[in-house]
């Protein structure tokens, strides 16, 4: 089986732990890839099982890199018309190793005011 990695894309969503059946249970999150320029994807992940708690340490709009596996099944429906289903199935996410900082970091001042007010002081001495 192919095993794959994202790396660096923002978490979005987290679901709680689904019980689907008394031997298996299932989590979906959402991650955010933004590698693409403009045209940032939306892509749908679970964990099954023992890995549904992989999330638990993670919030909204974490950076992340999550590995996966890609599974496919048919799916015969009751009036006899064939389906096929796509997953992907996260077994490890971990902190981005090259996520962007924190907002603090960008030097927003911590001191309740925004670092684009303005000052109808005339005393500035800038140009305009």
């Amino acid at each position: 089986m192919s095993q794959f990695q994202l790396k660096n894309v923002r978490i979005k969503v987290i679901n709680p732990t689904v019980q689907v059946s008394d031997k298996f249970s299932k989590r979906e999150f959402v991650v955010t890839d933004s590698s693409n320029g403009n045209y940032p994807q939306d892509i749908l992940f679970q964990s099954t099982q023992d890995k549904c708690a992989l999330l638990d340490s993670f919030q909204l709009n974490d950076h992340v890199d999550v590995s996966f596996n890609i599974r496919g099944r048919e799916w015969t429906s009751p009036q006899g018309e064939i389906k096929y289903f796509t997953s992907l199935e996260a077994w490890r996410i971990e902190r981005a190793s090259n996520a962007p900082p924190a907002p603090e970091d960008f030097g927003i001042p911590s001191g309740g005011g925004s670092p684009l007010e303005t000052s109808n002081d005339e005393s500035d001495d800038l140009p305009f």
